[in-house]
């Protein structure tokens, strides 16, 4: 029995240990996602191949975007619309299922041309597939005054 704590914390020790390299795929997609947004003219394949064909995301002002053939067009507006230096710093990842966690992330868009900086935060919803880690829904939001 004097065994048993022991054998716990092992167990527990090597999922972390196996867990990490899976939190650095979803890092990277997150910072993947983050580099094809934060180009002088991102690039609608690239940015298509991050998302689940059902993908889905609400953006800051309410706006829904349901599927990847929506996300794209909708994301690339954004880009012209709200111009700045996007910065998303992935800040904790957890993982539901072996295939499936949650990304949380400031997002900030720099000031230019002006434009007051703004400070949000966004949720990756993101799983895995036969092809790799895909994200699935982001949600972005502006933390309350």
């Amino acid at each position: 029995m004097a065994f048993r704590p022991l054998v716990l914390a092992l167990v527990a020790a090597a999922a972390l240990v196996a867990a990490e390299p899976e939190e650095q795929a979803v890092r990277a997609l997150v910072d993947r996602y983050a580099a094809a947004r934060d180009t002088a003219e991102p690039d609608p394949a690239a940015i298509r191949a991050l998302f689940t064909e059902d993908a889905d995301q609400l953006v800051s002002s309410g706006e829904w975007r349901r599927g990847r053939e929506a996300l794209v067009p909708g994301m690339m507006r954004s880009s012209q619309t709200n111009s700045g230096d996007r910065t998303i710093a992935v800040e904790t990842v957890r993982f539901v299922r072996p295939d499936a966690a949650i990304a949380d992330a400031r997002y900030v868009i720099a000031a230019r041309d002006g434009a007051p900086e703004r400070n949000m935060w966004s949720t990756f919803f993101v799983v895995r597939t036969d092809g790799g880690w895909r994200i699935s829904a982001i949600r972005n939001m502006k933390p309350a005054p």
